[in-house]
């Protein structure tokens, strides 16, 4: 028996207020005009997409590129294989990076805790060789890690050629690959952002001076609590800038901009803060399901039970519309039918699409909030031939 799609029409909690044929179609609101090479803006909690800007050309890295050492450092951290306190030798290699520094050198020992403030807050070429020799044995090891990890996390168009950023034929990423990384990093590692948070750091012995964080947004607005900052003479002055504001009835919303190749410090800093306070306020977040709230309860035949609730685990539902038309969304559950036992907890379920009239907004994978089992014989025979009837 070949299986069947079907859809299951249910109403948002935001559209009680307006009858589903009544619905209107609502144009996405227009970016501000963002004097970047290239620009993307993501609503992290909702996954969509807000605005965008050759998102897929080639760029320079710069000091972005320690996203993806710091993404490879804190996987080390966490497997074990070094730990905050353990103190490092700093290489003569090291000690003569050009560019940004913490300025370390070959008579110091540094706790790695120390090394990794170095690299995120003080943008430190020295301290991202250091911490690239420690975890890889050698740098070109560790390059080589940066970019099996890029490859794993699905950074189609990014190549490392070194762990720092400095400018080198075939260094390159995208935007898109840029926001992919950076929200993994969020995601994989929370332990370990307040580093990107931190305004103020400097080694003992090292210039005071070169103690505050690159990243300006962080000392203007306080809903701001990262990324990384990042300039080459190729690659411009770029940010990527992430902030987290409670909203009523949502709770936490966290957008994401990443502008690339502005003319000044001051610029990216405004572009990026220009780009989030369109965001926050052209596009509303609407709560649509609580986290493991189930969305749907399909029948399931051949289980020891009739039914399974299938939802989002983890965190809630939240999409991204354009403002003030929250209450005009509906939601389907796209899903195959029928659902045969056993299932496992987890199991891909379908996709819940959240449209304003015709138009698909977002679409949200659902899974299996709970497990069922398969029936005894008996029951299975009597759901098979139930099924042939059917």
């Amino acid at each position: 028996m070949k299986p069947i799609y079907s859809t299951l029409r249910v109403l948002a909690v935001a559209a009680a207020v307006a009858p589903v044929f009544a619905m209107a179609q609502v144009a996405a609101p227009i970016p501000p005009e963002i004097a970047a090479r290239n620009y993307l803006l993501v609503d992290v909690t909702a996954g969509q997409v807000l605005g965008a800007k050759d998102i897929d050309a080639p760029v320079e890295q710069a000091s972005l590129t320690k996203l993806m050492s710091a993404y490879v450092v804190f996987d080390a951290l966490r497997a074990k294989k070094i730990t905050l306190e353990q103190t490092m030798p700093v290489s003569e290699r090291a000690w003569k990076m050009p560019g940004s520094r913490m300025f370390i050198d070959p008579k110091m020992q540094v706790p790695v805790n120390d090394l990794v403030s170095g690299m995120i807050i003080q943008s430190g070429n020295d301290a991202t060789m250091a911490l690239a020799e420690a975890v890889g044995g050698t740098a070109e090891n560790f390059v080589r890690m940066m970019n099996d990890q890029a490859k794993a996390l699905g950074m189609k168009n990014t190549s490392y050629k070194n762990p720092e950023g400095l400018t080198e034929p075939g260094h390159l990423t995208t935007a898109r690959d840029l926001s992919i990384l950076a929200q993994r990093l969020m995601h994989d590692f929370p332990e370990y952002m307040h580093y990107y948070a931190t305004k103020h750091y400097a080694y003992p012995g090292t210039p005071a001076s070169n103690g505050s964080n690159r990243n300006s947004l962080l000392f203007r607005d306080p809903t701001v609590d990262g990324l990384k900052t990042g300039h080459t003479n190729a690659a411009g002055y770029c940010l990527v800038a992430t902030a987290k504001r409670d909203l009523p009835n949502v709770g936490q919303r966290r957008l994401l901009s990443i502008v690339l190749g502005t003319a000044s410090e001051k610029a990216r800093a405004n572009e990026s803060q220009k780009l989030l306070n369109w965001g926050y306020t052209a596009y509303d977040a609407v709560k649509l399901f609580d986290g493991d709230q189930p969305v749907a309860t399909p029948a399931v035949w051949k289980g020891a039970a009739n039914t399974v609730k299938i939802g989002r685990a983890g965190g809630p539902i939240v999409v991204t519309v354009p403002s003030g038309s929250g209450g005009k969304l509906s939601t389907e559950v796209v899903r195959q039918d029928p659902l045969i036992a056993p299932i496992a907890k987890g199991q891909s379920m379908g996709t819940l699409k959240v449209k304003i009239g015709t138009d698909t907004v977002a679409e949200v994978p659902l899974v299996a909030l709970e497990a069922v089992e398969q029936a005894g014989f008996f029951g299975r025979l009597w759901d098979t031939i139930r099924l042939w009837i059917k």
